[in-house]
Protein backbone atom coordinates (compact mmCIF):
# COMPACT_ATOMS: atom_id res chain seq x y z
CA UNK A 1 0.00 0.00 0.00
CA UNK A 2 2.82 2.15 0.81
CA UNK A 3 3.76 1.95 -3.17
CA UNK A 4 0.75 2.47 -4.55
CA UNK A 5 0.09 5.43 -2.52
CA UNK A 6 3.20 6.96 -3.53
CA UNK A 7 2.48 6.29 -7.33
CA UNK A 8 -1.29 7.53 -6.80
CA UNK A 9 -0.11 10.93 -5.58
CA UNK A 10 2.49 12.15 -8.73
CA UNK A 11 1.48 15.36 -9.70
CA UNK A 12 2.87 14.36 -12.95
CA UNK A 13 4.88 11.92 -14.96
CA UNK A 14 8.13 13.28 -14.26
CA UNK A 15 8.93 10.14 -11.88
CA UNK A 16 7.96 7.46 -13.99
CA UNK A 17 10.61 8.91 -16.76
CA UNK A 18 13.11 7.48 -14.76
CA UNK A 19 11.68 4.55 -16.04
CA UNK A 20 13.33 5.45 -19.45
CA UNK A 21 16.60 4.71 -19.00
CA UNK A 22 19.24 1.57 -19.79
CA UNK A 23 19.74 0.96 -16.24
CA UNK A 24 15.45 0.23 -15.51
CA UNK A 25 14.85 -1.17 -19.00
CA UNK A 26 17.74 -3.98 -18.53
CA UNK A 27 16.79 -4.62 -14.90
CA UNK A 28 13.19 -5.04 -15.92
CA UNK A 29 13.90 -7.28 -18.28
CA UNK A 30 15.93 -9.43 -16.87
CA UNK A 31 13.24 -10.02 -13.84
CA UNK A 32 10.58 -10.65 -16.24
CA UNK A 33 12.56 -13.16 -18.46
CA UNK A 34 13.53 -15.16 -15.67
CA UNK A 35 10.36 -14.94 -14.27
CA UNK A 36 8.38 -15.71 -16.82
CA UNK A 37 10.59 -18.27 -18.03
CA UNK A 38 10.50 -20.13 -14.34
CA UNK A 39 6.90 -19.98 -14.20
CA UNK A 40 6.42 -21.58 -17.51
CA UNK A 41 9.40 -24.29 -17.25
CA UNK A 42 7.67 -25.17 -13.98
CA UNK A 43 4.13 -25.96 -14.42
CA UNK A 44 4.41 -27.19 -18.15
CA UNK A 45 8.09 -29.54 -18.36
CA UNK A 46 9.18 -29.87 -14.54
CA UNK A 47 6.53 -29.61 -11.78
CA UNK A 48 2.82 -29.59 -13.18
CA UNK A 49 -0.16 -27.56 -10.84
CA UNK A 50 -1.74 -31.06 -9.90
CA UNK A 51 0.68 -31.63 -7.74
CA UNK A 52 1.02 -30.00 -4.62
CA UNK A 53 4.77 -29.75 -4.68
CA UNK A 54 4.05 -27.95 -7.70
CA UNK A 55 1.04 -25.38 -6.28
CA UNK A 56 4.09 -24.88 -3.97
CA UNK A 57 6.58 -24.27 -6.42
CA UNK A 58 4.25 -22.13 -8.18
CA UNK A 59 3.35 -19.59 -5.38
CA UNK A 60 7.05 -19.07 -4.23
CA UNK A 61 8.46 -17.71 -7.60
CA UNK A 62 4.91 -15.68 -7.83
CA UNK A 63 6.06 -14.22 -4.29
CA UNK A 64 10.00 -14.10 -5.44
CA UNK A 65 8.61 -11.80 -8.34
CA UNK A 66 6.03 -9.66 -6.45
CA UNK A 67 8.73 -8.86 -3.42
CA UNK A 68 11.41 -7.91 -5.83
CA UNK A 69 9.06 -5.80 -8.37
CA UNK A 70 8.06 -3.84 -4.68
CA UNK A 71 11.11 -3.17 -3.53
CA UNK A 72 12.64 -2.14 -6.80
CA UNK A 73 9.76 0.16 -8.00
CA UNK A 74 9.97 1.72 -3.74
CA UNK A 75 13.39 2.19 -4.38
CA UNK A 76 13.39 4.07 -7.59
CA UNK A 77 9.68 5.76 -7.21
CA UNK A 78 10.17 6.81 -3.09
CA UNK A 79 13.91 8.10 -4.19
CA UNK A 80 16.07 8.79 -1.27
CA UNK A 81 14.78 12.28 0.19
CA UNK A 82 16.44 15.48 -1.21
CA UNK A 83 17.11 18.30 0.94
CA UNK A 84 14.31 21.11 0.19
CA UNK A 85 15.71 24.05 -2.47
CA UNK A 86 17.06 26.85 -0.62
CA UNK A 87 17.10 25.06 3.63
CA UNK A 88 19.22 26.66 6.35
CA UNK A 89 19.58 24.90 10.03
CA UNK A 90 17.10 26.51 12.81
CA UNK A 91 19.68 27.83 14.81
CA UNK A 92 21.59 30.19 12.48
CA UNK A 93 24.73 29.25 14.27
CA UNK A 94 24.96 26.00 12.85
CA UNK A 95 25.58 27.51 9.36
CA UNK A 96 29.47 28.11 10.24
CA UNK A 97 29.44 24.28 10.54
CA UNK A 98 27.84 23.55 7.29
CA UNK A 99 29.17 23.59 3.84
CA UNK A 100 26.69 25.75 0.97
CA UNK A 101 25.64 24.76 -2.29
CA UNK A 102 25.31 26.99 -5.07
CA UNK A 103 23.07 24.66 -6.90
CA UNK A 104 20.39 24.29 -4.69
CA UNK A 105 20.88 27.79 -3.17
CA UNK A 106 20.46 26.27 0.69
CA UNK A 107 22.91 24.70 3.31
CA UNK A 108 24.21 20.74 3.01
CA UNK A 109 22.34 18.95 6.10
CA UNK A 110 24.41 16.79 7.83
CA UNK A 111 25.25 13.33 5.51
CA UNK A 112 23.68 14.93 2.98
CA UNK A 113 25.90 15.56 -0.63
CA UNK A 114 24.97 17.20 -4.03
CA UNK A 115 24.40 14.48 -6.61
CA UNK A 116 25.42 15.73 -10.16
CA UNK A 117 22.63 13.92 -11.69
CA UNK A 118 19.67 14.03 -9.78
CA UNK A 119 21.07 17.89 -9.65
CA UNK A 120 19.89 17.89 -5.79
CA UNK A 121 21.12 17.57 -2.36
CA UNK A 122 20.17 13.77 -1.29
CA UNK A 123 19.62 13.34 2.58
CA UNK A 124 22.59 10.31 4.01
CA UNK A 125 23.56 10.21 -0.12
CA UNK A 126 25.03 6.41 -0.69
CA UNK A 127 25.89 6.45 -4.29
CA UNK A 128 24.13 7.35 -7.43
CA UNK A 129 22.39 4.23 -9.03
CA UNK A 130 21.79 3.49 -12.99
CA UNK A 131 19.88 0.55 -12.44
CA UNK A 132 17.33 2.56 -10.16
CA UNK A 133 18.12 5.50 -12.01
CA UNK A 134 18.20 7.49 -8.70
CA UNK A 135 20.51 7.88 -5.64
CA UNK A 136 20.34 5.24 -3.10
CA UNK A 137 20.07 7.61 0.12
CA UNK A 138 18.02 7.52 3.43
CA UNK A 139 14.82 6.86 2.33
CA UNK A 140 15.24 4.23 0.03
CA UNK A 141 18.13 2.82 1.42
CA UNK A 142 16.39 -0.27 3.16
CA UNK A 143 13.92 -1.14 -0.07
CA UNK A 144 17.69 -0.62 -2.36
CA UNK A 145 19.27 -3.09 0.18
CA UNK A 146 15.97 -5.50 0.42
CA UNK A 147 15.93 -5.68 -3.37
CA UNK A 148 19.82 -6.61 -3.57
CA UNK A 149 19.04 -9.51 -1.60
CA UNK A 150 15.41 -10.89 -2.81
CA UNK A 151 16.61 -10.94 -6.71
CA UNK A 152 19.74 -13.51 -5.77
CA UNK A 153 17.29 -15.35 -3.64
CA UNK A 154 14.69 -15.47 -6.49
CA UNK A 155 16.83 -16.23 -9.35
CA UNK A 156 18.56 -19.04 -7.64
CA UNK A 157 15.48 -20.45 -7.32
CA UNK A 158 14.79 -19.75 -10.74
CA UNK A 159 18.13 -21.28 -11.69
CA UNK A 160 17.16 -24.66 -9.94
CA UNK A 161 14.12 -24.88 -12.19
CA UNK A 162 16.22 -24.19 -14.98
CA UNK A 163 18.96 -26.96 -14.55
CA UNK A 164 15.37 -29.63 -13.31
CA UNK A 165 13.56 -28.71 -16.51
CA UNK A 166 16.47 -29.18 -18.77
CA UNK A 167 17.84 -32.26 -16.55
CA UNK A 168 14.28 -34.27 -17.00
CA UNK A 169 13.62 -33.08 -20.72
CA UNK A 170 16.93 -34.46 -21.40
CA UNK A 171 17.99 -37.11 -19.98
CA UNK A 172 16.35 -39.57 -22.50
CA UNK A 173 17.61 -37.57 -25.45
CA UNK A 174 20.95 -37.83 -24.51
CA UNK A 175 23.24 -40.76 -25.59
CA UNK A 176 27.04 -40.20 -25.29
CA UNK A 177 29.70 -41.52 -27.96
CA UNK A 178 33.49 -42.36 -27.12
CA UNK A 179 33.87 -38.67 -28.23
CA UNK A 180 30.92 -37.29 -29.26
CA UNK A 181 27.55 -36.31 -27.08
CA UNK A 182 24.41 -36.15 -28.91
CA UNK A 183 21.20 -34.91 -27.79
CA UNK A 184 18.06 -36.08 -29.98
CA UNK A 185 15.13 -33.72 -29.60
CA UNK A 186 13.00 -36.02 -31.77
CA UNK A 187 12.26 -38.87 -28.76
CA UNK A 188 9.14 -39.29 -27.07
CA UNK A 189 9.29 -39.12 -23.61
CA UNK A 190 7.41 -41.85 -21.50
CA UNK A 191 5.44 -39.15 -19.44
CA UNK A 192 3.78 -36.19 -22.05
CA UNK A 193 4.47 -32.70 -20.62
CA UNK A 194 1.58 -30.14 -21.54
CA UNK A 195 4.01 -28.96 -24.45
CA UNK A 196 6.94 -30.84 -26.45
CA UNK A 197 10.03 -29.51 -25.00
CA UNK A 198 11.83 -28.14 -28.28
CA UNK A 199 14.81 -26.89 -29.12
CA UNK A 200 13.59 -23.02 -29.17
CA UNK A 201 12.31 -23.85 -25.63
CA UNK A 202 15.56 -25.33 -24.56
CA UNK A 203 17.47 -22.64 -25.88
CA UNK A 204 15.56 -19.98 -24.18
CA UNK A 205 15.79 -22.02 -20.62
CA UNK A 206 19.55 -21.98 -21.31
CA UNK A 207 19.22 -18.57 -21.72
CA UNK A 208 17.19 -17.49 -19.24
CA UNK A 209 19.52 -19.70 -16.88
CA UNK A 210 22.58 -17.55 -17.28
CA UNK A 211 20.84 -14.25 -16.72
CA UNK A 212 19.99 -16.35 -13.11
CA UNK A 213 23.18 -17.40 -12.76
CA UNK A 214 24.93 -13.69 -13.53
CA UNK A 215 21.92 -11.69 -11.33
CA UNK A 216 22.96 -14.04 -8.59
CA UNK A 217 26.85 -13.45 -8.49
CA UNK A 218 26.68 -9.55 -9.14
CA UNK A 219 23.69 -8.36 -7.04
CA UNK A 220 24.96 -10.70 -4.42
CA UNK A 221 28.03 -9.26 -4.52
CA UNK A 222 26.51 -5.71 -4.30
CA UNK A 223 24.23 -6.93 -1.20
CA UNK A 224 27.30 -7.85 0.85
CA UNK A 225 29.00 -4.40 0.25
CA UNK A 226 25.52 -2.34 0.97
CA UNK A 227 24.99 -4.53 4.35
CA UNK A 228 28.63 -4.19 5.51
CA UNK A 229 28.18 -0.35 4.88
CA UNK A 230 25.32 -0.35 7.02
CA UNK A 231 26.24 -2.57 10.02
CA UNK A 232 28.75 0.27 10.48
CA UNK A 233 25.68 2.88 9.73
CA UNK A 234 28.61 4.62 7.29
CA UNK A 235 28.15 5.12 3.25
CA UNK A 236 30.56 5.09 0.60
CA UNK A 237 31.20 8.96 0.44
CA UNK A 238 31.75 9.12 4.14
CA UNK A 239 34.23 5.91 3.95
CA UNK A 240 36.50 8.51 1.34
CA UNK A 241 36.40 11.26 3.51
CA UNK A 242 37.18 9.16 7.08
CA UNK A 243 40.42 8.15 4.55
CA UNK A 244 40.91 11.19 3.87
CA UNK A 245 40.73 12.59 8.01
CA UNK A 246 43.20 9.77 8.91
CA UNK A 247 45.58 11.06 5.98
CA UNK A 248 45.06 14.94 7.14
CA UNK A 249 46.35 13.43 10.90
CA UNK A 250 49.33 11.65 9.67
CA UNK A 251 50.47 14.03 7.64
CA UNK A 252 50.58 17.22 10.00
CA UNK A 253 51.04 15.13 13.31
CA UNK A 254 48.34 17.28 14.74
CA UNK A 255 47.67 14.25 17.82
CA UNK A 256 44.10 14.39 17.15
CA UNK A 257 42.06 10.87 17.13
CA UNK A 258 38.93 11.24 14.81
CA UNK A 259 35.88 9.19 15.50
CA UNK A 260 33.04 8.51 12.67
CA UNK A 261 30.17 9.64 14.85
CA UNK A 262 27.48 7.70 13.46
CA UNK A 263 28.70 4.06 13.94
CA UNK A 264 26.66 3.94 17.21
CA UNK A 265 28.97 1.03 18.42
CA UNK A 266 26.71 -1.92 17.71
CA UNK A 267 26.19 -3.78 14.54
CA UNK A 268 22.34 -4.43 15.60
CA UNK A 269 21.78 -0.65 16.43
CA UNK A 270 23.44 0.54 13.48
CA UNK A 271 20.77 -2.07 11.40
CA UNK A 272 17.63 -0.57 12.68
CA UNK A 273 18.97 2.74 11.80
CA UNK A 274 18.01 1.77 8.11
CA UNK A 275 15.12 -1.20 8.79
CA UNK A 276 12.32 -0.65 10.82
CA UNK A 277 8.97 -2.38 10.95
CA UNK A 278 7.20 0.66 9.12
CA UNK A 279 9.53 0.42 6.20
CA UNK A 280 10.54 4.00 6.94
CA UNK A 281 14.30 4.53 8.88
CA UNK A 282 14.52 6.41 11.25
CA UNK A 283 14.92 10.06 11.60
CA UNK A 284 13.96 13.17 9.66
CA UNK A 285 17.01 13.07 7.34
CA UNK A 286 18.51 16.26 8.92
CA UNK A 287 19.64 15.19 12.51
CA UNK A 288 21.24 11.65 12.92
CA UNK A 289 22.13 9.58 16.57
CA UNK A 290 25.75 9.93 17.57
CA UNK A 291 28.74 8.42 19.79
CA UNK A 292 28.68 9.89 22.51
CA UNK A 293 32.03 11.52 22.00
CA UNK A 294 30.85 13.56 18.68
CA UNK A 295 27.96 15.66 18.19
CA UNK A 296 25.65 16.63 15.22
CA UNK A 297 28.64 18.35 13.19
CA UNK A 298 31.59 16.01 14.04
CA UNK A 299 31.85 15.19 10.27
CA UNK A 300 30.97 18.20 8.48
CA UNK A 301 33.45 19.96 10.54
CA UNK A 302 35.99 17.57 9.16
CA UNK A 303 34.84 18.02 5.66
CA UNK A 304 35.60 21.70 6.13
CA UNK A 305 39.07 21.18 6.93
CA UNK A 306 39.49 18.79 3.91
CA UNK A 307 38.14 21.69 1.76
CA UNK A 308 40.34 24.21 3.18
CA UNK A 309 42.83 22.03 3.00
CA UNK A 310 44.51 21.65 -0.83
CA UNK A 311 46.31 18.82 0.09
CA UNK A 312 43.73 16.71 1.16
CA UNK A 313 41.01 17.78 -0.97
CA UNK A 314 42.61 15.83 -3.86
CA UNK A 315 44.95 13.12 -2.93
CA UNK A 316 47.97 12.61 -5.37
CA UNK A 317 49.05 9.27 -7.12
CA UNK A 318 50.94 7.87 -9.78
CA UNK A 319 50.11 4.91 -12.16
CA UNK A 320 52.03 2.06 -11.06
CA UNK A 321 50.21 0.01 -13.77
CA UNK A 322 48.72 0.49 -17.46
CA UNK A 323 44.99 0.11 -17.43
CA UNK A 324 43.01 0.63 -20.73
CA UNK A 325 39.82 2.05 -19.04
CA UNK A 326 37.88 -1.38 -19.30
CA UNK A 327 34.52 -1.54 -17.06
CA UNK A 328 35.15 -4.58 -15.73
CA UNK A 329 38.72 -5.48 -16.31
CA UNK A 330 39.28 -9.41 -14.97
CA UNK A 331 42.83 -8.90 -15.70
CA UNK A 332 43.51 -6.36 -12.23
CA UNK A 333 41.90 -9.33 -10.14
CA UNK A 334 38.67 -11.14 -8.71
CA UNK A 335 37.89 -8.32 -6.13
CA UNK A 336 38.60 -5.02 -8.75
CA UNK A 337 36.16 -7.14 -11.60
CA UNK A 338 33.35 -7.86 -9.07
CA UNK A 339 33.44 -4.62 -7.28
CA UNK A 340 33.79 -2.41 -9.85
CA UNK A 341 31.28 0.99 -9.32
CA UNK A 342 27.48 0.71 -10.36
CA UNK A 343 27.90 4.47 -11.77
CA UNK A 344 27.52 5.50 -14.91
CA UNK A 345 30.46 7.98 -14.67
CA UNK A 346 33.46 6.76 -16.51
CA UNK A 347 36.30 5.04 -16.41
CA UNK A 348 40.18 6.55 -17.39
CA UNK A 349 42.50 4.85 -19.09
CA UNK A 350 46.12 5.10 -17.32
CA UNK A 351 49.69 4.68 -18.43
CA UNK A 352 52.65 3.72 -15.95
CA UNK A 353 53.85 7.74 -14.59
CA UNK A 354 50.45 9.41 -15.28
CA UNK A 355 49.61 11.00 -11.86
CA UNK A 356 45.98 11.42 -10.88
CA UNK A 357 44.45 13.79 -8.11
CA UNK A 358 41.98 11.53 -6.38
CA UNK A 359 38.92 12.81 -4.59
CA UNK A 360 36.70 10.06 -3.71
CA UNK A 361 36.90 6.44 -3.72
CA UNK A 362 36.21 2.85 -2.39
CA UNK A 363 38.30 -0.15 -1.07
CA UNK A 364 38.95 -1.46 -5.04
CA UNK A 365 38.59 1.71 -7.22
CA UNK A 366 39.12 5.65 -6.56
CA UNK A 367 38.02 8.28 -8.74
CA UNK A 368 39.23 11.79 -9.97
CA UNK A 369 40.92 13.86 -12.68
CA UNK A 370 43.94 12.69 -14.50
CA UNK A 371 46.86 15.57 -14.38
CA UNK A 372 47.33 16.88 -17.82
CA UNK A 373 49.98 19.11 -19.75
CA UNK A 374 49.50 22.75 -19.84
CA UNK A 375 48.51 22.88 -23.44
CA UNK A 376 45.71 20.24 -22.62
CA UNK A 377 44.22 22.37 -19.80
CA UNK A 378 44.38 25.17 -21.77
CA UNK A 379 42.69 23.73 -24.88
CA UNK A 380 39.94 23.08 -22.02
CA UNK A 381 40.46 19.35 -21.92
CA UNK A 382 39.73 17.55 -18.47
CA UNK A 383 39.73 13.28 -17.91
CA UNK A 384 37.83 11.99 -15.07
CA UNK A 385 36.90 9.24 -14.15
CA UNK A 386 37.19 6.22 -12.14
CA UNK A 387 40.75 3.70 -12.02
CA UNK A 388 41.25 0.74 -10.08
CA UNK A 389 43.14 1.31 -6.60
CA UNK A 390 46.29 -0.92 -7.47
CA UNK A 391 47.08 0.76 -10.42
CA UNK A 392 48.29 3.27 -8.68
CA UNK A 393 50.18 3.98 -5.37
CA UNK A 394 50.05 7.31 -3.33
CA UNK A 395 52.96 9.91 -4.09
CA UNK A 396 54.79 11.22 -1.33
CA UNK A 397 54.17 14.78 -0.20
CA UNK A 398 55.76 18.00 -0.97
CA UNK A 399 53.06 20.59 0.08
CA UNK A 400 53.77 23.22 -1.63
CA UNK A 401 54.07 21.17 -4.71
CA UNK A 402 51.00 19.51 -3.93
CA UNK A 403 49.48 22.88 -3.50
CA UNK A 404 51.23 24.39 -6.23
CA UNK A 405 49.52 21.79 -8.38
CA UNK A 406 46.31 22.00 -6.75
CA UNK A 407 46.21 25.53 -8.18
CA UNK A 408 46.64 24.71 -11.62
CA UNK A 409 43.75 22.44 -11.43
CA UNK A 410 41.68 25.00 -10.19
CA UNK A 411 42.62 27.57 -12.66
Amino acid sequence: MNFLSTFVTFENLYEIRRLCHWGPVIALSVIAICSTMAILDSIIWYWPLDTTGGSINFIMLINWTVLILYNYFNAMFVGPGYIPLGWKPENQQDTQYLQYCRVCQGYKAPRSHHCRKCNRCVMKMDHHCPWINNCCGHLNHAYFTSFLLLAPLGCSHAAIIFIMTMYTQLYERISFGWSTVKIDMSVVRQIQPLMPFSVPAFAATLFALGLALGTTIAVGMLFCIQMKVILRNKTSIESWIEEKAKDRIQHYQTGEEFIFPYDLGSRWLNFKQVFTWSGMPKGGGFEWPVYPKCHQHTLTIEQLKQKADKRVRSVQYRAVEKYNGACCPISKGLQTFFRTPCTEEPRIPLCKGDIILATRGTKWWMYGDKVLSEEQMRAGERVRGWFPRRCVEKCHYDTAASDSTSDKKVN
